[in-house]
């Protein structure tokens, strides 16, 4: 496998431990009814919740992007480099949405949806 599905797996559990960051600074969980518990997170709890949700949002591209590249020939080398930067931006942001940091928090995002575009058009480089 290459090292661009394995940022595919990694991608797809960061929103797991977003909502467990969430659940953890959020106090009492109630396992009857979380989702409502969600509604009433604040501070960094709030922002975890949220950033757990935004990366729901861009995983399926992400993913999509990678498939892609994989199907139609992208260039192996470049489709690495591109998903490793998805992941550590993804990564980045996150940290910067818990810390609070909207500027970095947008740039962080702007740079990984640039590195999926650049995943889902390799094939063309070729």
């Amino acid at each position: 496998m290459t090292l661009s599905l394995w940022c595919v797996l990694i991608a797809a559990l960061m929103p797991v431990v977003t909502t467990g960051i969430a659940k953890a600074l959020g106090g009492s969980y109630n396992n009857h009814d979380p989702r409502t518990r969600a509604q009433s997170y604040e501070g960094m709890a709030r922002r975890a919740h949220a950033a757990h949700l935004n990366g729901f949002e861009s995983f399926p591209l992400f993913a999509v992007a990678v498939l892609v590249a994989e199907l139609k020939g992208g260039p192996h080398g470049i489709v690495d480099v591109l998903a490793v930067a998805h992941v550590v931006c993804r990564m980045g942001y996150v940290g910067a949405y818990l810390l609070d940091r909207p500027s970095l928090r947008s740039i962080l995002w702007v740079l990984a949806l640039a590195a999926t575009i650049g995943i889902f058009t390799s094939p063309l480089w070729r």
